[in-house]
């Protein structure tokens, strides 16, 4: 890398030689540079930036610390009042003391050039917010969400404890129970049942089950029934309230049912009543918007693909009876293949699909 005074330099005498009849390509390469070289230092401020590169040397400011400067921040940073004070706090401190060595930004470079940018102190340093966990639901079982949502009753103060869980891809409510404490034995009751219920146990890979960071949720219990059952737990960021929206969603459809007490549950055997009744009602009538206006029992037991096509049928009969009616195509009635949770790029998606195809190739 050539210095800004050495490069006008090299330039001066290539430019006199050249004057003086001397080819430029000959010129150059005794100066040392090619044709293009020169061409580009012209064409690009290279005579009067220098080069820009980042590893390029070059001089130093003038108003840059001098090393005994640089030694004394780091005395000054590492004397035991300090020791755990990241320098926007030392910097006023030195201040009011009538003390000014250098600016916070002075610090941090002469700190890091020196390896301690450490976190200091004895709290915990600050944390990254990790990325939501992209998981794709292609069929039944592949993905879970499960969330526990408080039930009011008729004493103030007094709530139920409803504990969910959902398939992703077809959201049928695939688990339920409802109890009068929040306790992680409730879930791992419900997790266990559920599991046999769905028979977990002979499918060949088994489910993601993606919950909140709640106490409840995160128990050792709990991890130690996840373990067991061979489901692997998937958890929403902290302070993230739409990581889990699935879940979410189905419990606001709960509670403006017109069936749900405006009023709070008068017992717990009314709130397991109406659980019953809205699971049922939820399961094998109500016809989900999410996947195609089908039930999701239908979509479930995959009946849904063969009452869409019913469906996209009907449509066309009705558009070749009353074309003038129609000015494009019919309603999308196509199934709907995947049901992403927190989707970040369509190539993981893409790449995650691809390997779900290729294991159910290998079985």
């Amino acid at each position: 890398m050539i210095g800004l005074e050495d490069r006008q330099e090299l330039v001066r005498h290539i430019e006199a030689a050249h004057a003086g009849g001397a080819r430029l390509r000959p010129a150059c390469e005794v100066a040392g540079i090619t044709v293009r070289t020169l061409q580009r230092w012209r064409a690009h401020g290279g005579l009067v930036l220098g080069d820009r590169r980042p590893q390029a040397e070059r001089p130093r400011p003038a108003h840059a610390l001098t090393d005994e400067e640089r030694d004394r921040i780091l005395a000054v940073a590492n004397e035991p009042r300090f020791a755990a004070l990241p320098p926007a706090r030392i910097v006023p401190m030195l201040a009011d003391e009538q003390v000014y060595i250098a600016s916070e930004s002075s610090f941090h470079r002469v700190l890091r050039a020196h390896g301690q940018t450490r976190h200091r102190g004895r709290t915990r340093a600050p944390q990254r917010s990790r990325a939501p966990s992209t998981h794709v639901a292609a069929g039944p079982s592949h993905v879970w969400c499960w969330d526990m949502t408080y039930l009011p009753t008729q004493v103030q103060g007094q709530w139920l404890y409803l504990y969910l869980i959902q398939d992703l891809y077809s959201r049928k409510i695939v688990g339920w129970e409802i109890h009068d404490r929040d306790d992680a034995d409730h879930a791992v009751h419900l997790l266990k049942r559920t599991a046999l219920a769905e028979g977990i146990h002979t499918m060949p890979s088994r489910p993601v089950l993606h919950g909140d960071n709640g106490s409840t949720l995160k128990a050792t219990t709990v991890l130690a029934m996840l373990h067991w059952l061979g489901v692997k737990p998937s958890y929403s960021r902290p302070r993230v309230s739409d990581d889990n929206a699935f879940v979410e969603s189905l419990f606001k459809t709960a509670k403006y049912r017109p069936e749900f007490p405006s009023r709070g549950f008068a017992s717990l055997e009314d709130a397991r009543n109406w659980g019953r009744d809205f699971a049922h009602w939820y399961n094998f009538e109500h016809r989900h918007g999410g996947i195609r206006y089908v039930t999701p029992a239908q979509r479930h037991a995959g009946e849904d693909r063969a009452i869409l096509h019913a469906r996209h049928q009907t449509y066309l009969q009705a558009r070749e009876r009353h074309p003038a009616r129609w000015s494009g195509p019919t309603r999308n009635w196509a199934p709907i293949d995947v049901v992403t949770l927190n989707p970040e790029r369509e190539a993981t998606i893409r790449d995650q699909l691809n390997d779900e195809n290729r294991n159910r190739m290998i079985a």
